[in-house]
Parts: C-alpha cells; sequence; structure tokens
C-alpha cells in the first residue's frame, strides 16, 4: 500500500478535549493512522477517511477550534465524520495545514486501489452499490478476491422492527389487564 502523506500532527482527544502530539500516516487507501512516535510501533488511533469523511476544513474555516498553545489559528483542520463528529488536528504551519486538507480531500475522492503481484501494480476497484468489490489479480494462476465493506446500519432496522413488535405485545397486555376488573364484577 502507498503511503500518501505522514508527518506529526496534534490531535484533539474526544473526550478531554487535550492535545496530543502524534505520527500520522495518510495511506492510499483512506487510512489515517497516528502512533505516538515516528517509529510506528504503537497504533493510538485509525479512521478510514473514504467510508466515514463528509468534509475537511483547514484554517480560518474551523471556527469554535481553538489550537494548541504556540499555534494560530490558521494551522488548524476539521474532519467531518459521517457520524456528525469531528475531529480535530493541527498542523505546525499554514502550508503543512493546506498539504493535509487537499491531502485527505483527494483520499478521500480517489478509488480504491488494489495491489496486483502478478501485475506489481495497483489496479483500481469501485465499490458497487452493495459496498462490495470483486476483484481478479492478473493472468496468473491467482484466485479470485471478493471484499465486502458492511454496512453499519445493516441490520439496525430488524432491531426496530423487533422493538417494536414487542411494545404492541406488551400494549395488548396491559389493555387486558385493564379490563380484567369490569369482566370480574
Amino acid at each position: 500500500m502507498a503511503l500518501m502523506r505522514s508527518g506529526w500532527l496534534w490531535r484533539q482527544t474526544s473526550v478531554l478535549k487535550r492535545w496530543k502530539l502524534n505520527w500520522c500516516d495518510l495511506w492510499v487507501d483512506g487510512s489515517l493512522c497516528f502512533y505516538k512516535s515516528d517509529s510506528r510501533r504503537e497504533l493510538e488511533y485509525r479512521v478510514n477517511l473514504k467510508f466515514t469523511c463528509v468534509d475537511v476544513r483547514s484554517g480560518l474555516e474551523c471556527r469554535g477550534v481553538t489550537p494548541p498553545e504556540t499555534n494560530p489559528q490558521e494551522n488548524v483542520i476539521t474532519v467531518q465524520l459521517k457520524d456528525g463528529s469531528t475531529m480535530n488536528l493541527c498542523a505546525n504551519s499554514e502550508d503543512e495545514s493546506i498539504a493535509w486538507k487537499l491531502t485527505m480531500l483527494e483520499t478521500r475522492r480517489n478509488p480504491v486501489l488494489a495491489y496486483d503481484p502478478y501485475d506489481d501494480s495497483y489496479q483500481a476497484v469501485h465499490l458497487s452499490r452493495y459496498q462490495t468489490v470483486y476483484m481478479t489479480p492478473g493472468a496468473g494462476p491467482g484466485t479470485h478476491h471478493v471484499i465486502v465493506r458492511r454496512d453499519p446500519l445493516d441490520g439496525a432496522f430488524d432491531h426496530l422492527a423487533l422493538g417494536l413488535l414487542a411494545g404492541m405485545a406488551a400494549g395488548a397486555t396491559i389493555r387486558s389487564f385493564l379490563w380484567a376488573p369490569v369482566l370480574f364484577c
């Protein structure tokens, strides 16, 4: 997998809203990985921008975000995610924050790439509307690969239907108990 960008970024934690300095790698498949150091031994956090990113803003576009000490507002990067949350980052300079923003947007826009060892190349793979990818390796005697990305909302409505059914049954039971004094008098 090809590395698109790497470097030090400040990341604001989600719970305490404190700023932590992390080494970041942005891969061609959209994975944004945060490590404790540039040795890349301890992965702290990972987000896939290709599937979860809605928008990326930088600099003065990021309202309501206070950058870490000694960093101006122009260095801030805000990544808006599909679940409604935001990830706040801060680069070391304004140029660096713009470069990170453009690379993140490019990664989000590009198709999924898969490595074909028989051709020694990457091939673009497009997701179907079912979030499924079918790939065939080059002319070699390889196997067919099927990559399936499960939709996080898949099956959510099954629980909703089950809850509605349980509520109707509970309501019918309670309603029958309310008629019991009338029937036995």
